[in-house]
Parts: C-alpha cells; structure tokens; sequence
C-alpha cells in the first residue's frame, strides 16, 4: 500500500519524459543520409539526459515564475525575434510547456489586413498586451517593420525611420505603466541556416515552415543582416534591452534562453493553499446508463 504513491509518480515522470521526447524527436522522418549529415555538423551535441534534467527543472522553475506573476498582478512581455529556423519557435514551446495557458499565452499575428495596414502601426498589437498576472511571448512582433517589411520593401524607407523614432518612446511609454519588456534575437550562421532550410525542404512534418518569405530570407541573408544591425542600433535601450542567443545549438540554445529569462526576473515562492483531494460522494439511488457503442472513439491503438 506504502507503494502506491510512489508508483503513481514514478509512472507519471515517465509519462512526462515520453512526451519530451516525442517533442524532441524532430528528425524522426528524415532519412539516415540527411541525419548523419546533419550530426557531423553538429558532433558536440549535448547529451540527452542532462538536457532532460535541466529542462524539467528550468520548467519547474518557470511555474514558481507563473505563479508569481499571477500572485502580484505582474505583466510581462517577452519578444522573439531573429532569423528564419533560428530556434525561436522550439524556445518558446518548451517555455510554455508546462505553463498555464490562462496565465502564458503566445501572440503569433498573421499579416496585417488591409485594414490594419491602415492603422497606427503598433494598434494591432496592444490588444495583445498583457493585463495584471499575465505573460505574453510574442512570437515575432513589431519588430517586423524593422526586418521583413524592410528588406521585403512592405514598408518604405520612410515608415522604417517613423518606426525606429517610434518605438523606443513605444517601449517606455510599457515599461512606465509597469510592464516587463525581454527582447530575444536567436542568432544562426549562414551554414546552419542552410542545413536547417534543407532538412525541412526533405522532412513532410515540416515542409509547411517554409513560406515564401523564408525562402526569400536565404536570397537576401546579407539585407537581413544590415537590417539587424541598424535595428539594434537604433532600439538598443536601456529600458528594453536586447540579447543575443547563439542557436546553433539548439538544445542549448533553449536552455539559456530559458534560465537567462528566469534571472532577470525577481521571483519568490508565493503563498498556496494545501491542496486536499475530496471524498468522492455516493449516491446509492444513482444508476450509470449504458451509452451506444457509435459515440465511442474506435479502439484502434
């Protein structure tokens, strides 16, 4: 009987790993002559198990960060930015993984409409700002104007200068009314760009990541380099800094994301409520129906 519990959570860490490990399986589809391409490329590769470690603890640790949030009513942003397969989508699912959606949701716009093209550049993004006991991760944001719109010519050279005199004063103008503001770049090389584009060019579970746009992103590596150089330059504050996280490594590259984010914010243990599971209450008169066998979901597996 002293065993029971034990059991439980043993089979439930189990459960927990399985689906790490079916998320981390990326290249389950790709034959052996692209994944041993790709492994030679990358022969440091950190290992399983203490990847697995630091990601269940970094987890943990962003649920007591969740929790305080939620318990002071605190507001955070935190913004991913950076090239085409850089790791910004693998960082940010293994961030909320765990986290309550009601508490961490993720902001991914699609293209502006042509009625949003319209309007204050920023409008569409403040609905999406986050109220007391929220954070928000805006997966690509109005950083926008300063990389695609640039370099895709979306926006004139006009619009990128009223953008880069904007939004510094945009970014205080959150951080005065006591929202928190991380920015992220996720930084790859031109070679790794290139095995990563191929890979899903050879991968059916991927191929639906490359667009259009990331396709034009390899044509035009060297536009988008002198874009993020002037984007830094010009919206580098002190306010809301920018930081760079080398991607090449992706495992790693996920882990520091995550355990940076967790330092810069001043987090503590909040107060909780003993959680006590109740007795289940018998009705002696209730009966069970039978339902039809059509509504079940067939048992294939």
């Amino acid at each position: 009987m002293d065993d029971t519990p034990k059991d439980w959570l043993q089979a439930e860490l189990q459960d927990t790993l399985d689906e790490d490990i079916e998320i981390e399986m990326e290249d389950a589809t790709l034959s052996a002559e692209i994944r041993r391409i790709y492994r030679s490329h990358h022969p440091n590769q950190m290992d399983r198990k203490l990847y697995f470690q630091e990601l269940l603890r970094l987890q943990a640790e962003l649920i007591r960060l969740q929790d305080w949030v939620s318990y002071y009513k605190e507001k955070v942003v935190v913004i991913f930015e950076g090239r085409d397969s850089a790791g910004k989508g693998g960082a940010i699912k293994r961030i909320t993984q765990r986290l309550n959606p009601r508490v961490a949701r993720v902001v991914a716009l699609p293209a502006p409409s042509d009625r949003e093209k319209t309007q204050w550049y920023f409008q569409r993004y403040v609905p999406h700002l986050p109220a007391g006991g929220e954070i928000v991760l805006f997966d690509r944001s109005w950083y926008n104007r300063a990389g695609v719109e640039r370099v895709m010519g979306f926006a004139d050279e006009d619009q990128v200068e009223q953008f880069f005199q904007d939004v510094p004063e945009f970014e205080r103008m959150l951080v005065r009314s006591g929202i928190r503001v991380i920015k992220y770049w996720f930084s790859i090389t031109d070679e790794e760009q290139q095995m990563r584009f191929l890979m899903r060019v050879h991968d059916p579970l991927k191929q639906w990541k490359l667009s259009p746009m990331d396709l034009q992103s390899r044509v035009r590596w060297e536009g988008y380099t002198k874009a993020k150089e002037d984007m830094f330059e010009r919206t580098n504050i002190p306010e809301a800094p920018w930081y760079i996280v080398p991607g090449n490594d992706k495992k790693r590259a996920r882990l520091n994301c995550m355990s940076h984010l967790l330092g810069l914010i001043p987090y503590t243990d909040v107060p909780h409520e003993e959680v006590k599971l109740p007795e289940r209450v018998f009705n002696p008169d209730y009966e069970r129906e039978v339902l039809p066998r059509e509504l079940y979901v067939p048992q294939k597996y």
